[in-house]
């Protein structure tokens, strides 16, 4: 997807070749995510593009808003203080580490209070992570 190079190997018979194949194609891509990353550190966003951003990664994970009882901002939030910062590359983790990890703060349809649930299903990890590069690189283009 995008950036990210997507490589199938099947699991069976005689696979070292194509892995390493696989490998040294995914490694000529590193410069071109570097260049990307470099870009994004270097985009300074404003505190409304801050929150557009996280509000549509929101989105992403859950499409119906309304049923998330998270606010955007509380994607915004640091965990580490190497989050701390307004440029596009810091952003993009501050969000994509609090859509993954869980532990948000949050309440029910019902009312009741709760805690997001961190992703563990590795489909859904590469789903929402790719959709969170896809929204910086959007960002990068405007």
């Amino acid at each position: 997807m995008g950036a990210f190079p997507s490589v199938r190997v099947a699991h069976r018979g005689d696979i070292v070749e194509q892995v390493v194949i696989s490998a040294l194609e995914i490694s000529e891509r590193f410069g071109v995510l570097a260049s990307q990353v470099e870009r994004m550190e270097n985009r300074l966003l404003r505190k409304d593009e801050q929150m557009q951003f996280a509000e549509r990664a929101l989105a992403i994970r859950f499409p119906d808003p309304t049923h998330s009882g998270i606010l955007p901002e509380q994607l915004l939030t640091c965990r580490r203080v190497e989050d701390l910062g307004g440029d596009l590359w810091t952003c993009l983790n501050k969000v994509q580490e609090n859509l993954l990890r869980g532990g948000l703060s949050r309440r029910t349809a019902s009312g009741r209070r709760t805690r997001t649930r961190a992703i563990t299903s590795i489909a859904e990890d590469v789903r929402i992570n790719g959709r969170v590069w896809e929204l910086a690189e959007e960002v990068l283009a405007t």
